[in-house]
């Protein structure tokens, strides 16, 4: 046998090895098998979701979002100030692997005919100390102008980007385990001339506020449920 031929099983041999070291062995749910619609509550501090409940999203099998999400949340809420109602779309996919991917909202927007004038990465507050890192867009199509702020979670990981999520998933991956995924989107029409972001966050720290922690694990991950445990016992 040529020396060649031997390092090259050699290599072969090492890749295979590498491969099976890569392989996942065990999932990681943090949403433990539990529904989410059931963890978010459809009322807190003057919010109230429209008609009490998710909207009817028709599940089309074997489509790209049926593939991908074993569960869609989605909501449309109106406080009693009276003001512009914020729309909640949360996602949840059991196994975030190279196929089976979170679809981030500046991808999805643009490919239904949106042109993103606005992108930007701000920590949304949760409470005083307490923030999630997310993204802020601006979607803008014929006359409507849509701002929306997101972030996702892949097991206890919280990448704000694409290349992001591909290396949290590898770090998973290396771990020896498949990590379910969610998608948190909360978005307004813009009734003005300006962003008002600061509803938006507020709207998302009083839904966690009233979540329960079981759903603010399945949300922002084990260590961000803690500490905002430990926040609403204080205040």
């Amino acid at each position: 046998m040529r020396r060649r031929d031997v390092v090259f099983g050699l290599g072969c041999v090492a890749a295979l090895a590498g491969a099976e070291t890569l392989r996942p062995r065990r999932l990681l749910s943090l949403a433990g098998g539990r529904k989410i619609t059931t963890m978010v509550p459809t009322k807190f501090a003057g919010w109230a979701a429209e008609g009490g409940g998710d909207i009817v999203l028709p599940k089309v099998p074997g489509s790209l979002a049926d593939t991908l999400y074993n569960e869609t949340v989605a909501r449309t809420y109106r406080n009693t100030d009276g003001g512009a109602p914020i729309m909640l779309l949360i996602a949840h996919g059991d196994s975030q692997s190279d196929l089976l991917q979170l679809h981030r909202p500046e991808v999805c927007y643009q490919a239904v005919g949106f042109a993103i004038t606005e992108h930007r990465f701000d920590p949304v507050a949760l409470a005083p100390g307490i923030t999630v890192p997310s993204v802020e867009l601006t979607a803008r199509a014929g006359g409507r102008v849509e701002d929306m702020l997101y972030w996702t979670r892949l097991g206890e990981y919280l990448p704000t980007t694409a290349g992001e999520q591909r290396r949290d998933r590898l770090a998973a991956a290396m771990d020896g385990y498949v990590a379910d995924g969610v998608l948190v989107r909360v978005s307004m029409v813009r009734e003005g001339e300006q962003a008002d972001w600061a509803r938006l966050n507020a709207f998302v720290a009083a839904m966690m506020k009233g979540t329960p922690n079981n759903g603010r694990v399945a949300l922002v991950g084990t260590e961000r449920a803690k500490a905002l445990a430990g926040a609403t016992r204080i205040v």
